[in-house]
């Protein structure tokens, strides 16, 4: 059989160094994609990424990101199209937590980032990308999957209901753009993990989470990264072809 002529999607992963972000970045890979995957601070983790895409068969590029900066998110876009000539995806992934605990204790100062990360960012971002997929501005579609989270439904009460808001917007952000961008070409959806094997929950200063909260998950454990990776590289293919606006949960049943 002859190679296909058809050129590859490109695709970008933000926060693609670890966790959730490194298993969509090898799917993807697996899957057929050329990637520009994303760090703030784990340059070596990312290049082992890109080197396990490459090895695969992806083209990758790497690109060092502060997603507090405006301007760094600003240059994502501008990168992909220098360095592939096309942009047909993006994951909206990077995003952090705060410290665990009661609502009464929060950091406003750490709120400020959290929001920066999980929601400024992801508009300023998938603004940019829409201008170049939507068919209406020259483009020629594409699909964007934002990565959620249970809390944005259940609240995350005495847990961290600030990172709870911010996935709730990311929710509100891809049925509204599910609505105005598809008649342009572009699907949106949403995966939404429940309590995941990362260093997320380290970092909210409760590293054994995940063993934790499993007798309150039906399935009884924590999901694996590559368990989320399989819901979002759906959405990527042709069995999603009619699916926009959709909230894929990634739960355990929760």
């Amino acid at each position: 059989m002859a190679p296909s002529t058809r050129p590859r999607p490109v695709t970008i992963v933000t926060g693609g160094s670890r966790g959730i972000g490194a298993a969509v970045a090898e799917r993807l890979a697996t899957d057929g994609h050329d990637l520009a995957l994303t760090y703030r601070v784990a340059r070596d983790e990312a290049e082992a990424v890109a080197a396990a895409c490459r090895t695969l068969g992806a083209r990758v590029l790497v690109i060092r990101a502060d997603l507090t900066d405006l301007d760094d998110t600003a240059a994502l876009v501008p990168a992909t199209l220098a360095e592939f000539g096309r942009l047909t995806g993006l994951v909206n992934n990077a995003g952090v937590t705060m410290r665990i605990g009661d609502y009464i204790d929060i950091d406003l100062a750490e709120v400020d980032r959290m929001l920066r990360i999980n929601v400024l960012a992801p508009i300023s971002l998938t603004r940019a990308a829409l201008e170049v997929m939507s068919t209406q501005r020259g483009g020629e579609g594409g699909t964007i999957v934002n990565i959620s989270s249970g809390a944005a439904t259940s609240g995350a009460p005495n847990t961290y209901v600030p990172y709870a808001m911010s996935k709730a917007a990311i929710n509100a952000m891809t049925i509204g753009l599910a609505k105005e961008f598809g008649p342009q070409g572009v699907r949106v959806n949403t995966v939404s993990p429940g309590t995941t094997y990362t260093t997320i929950h380290a970092d909210g200063g409760r590293p054994n989470a995940p063993e934790e909260r499993a007798p309150g998950i039906p399935l009884r454990r924590a999901a694996h990264p590559h368990e989320i990776a399989d819901a979002v590289a759906y959405f990527f293919g042709p069995g999603a072809a009619f699916t926009s606006g959709a909230d894929l949960r990634v739960t355990g049943g929760n």
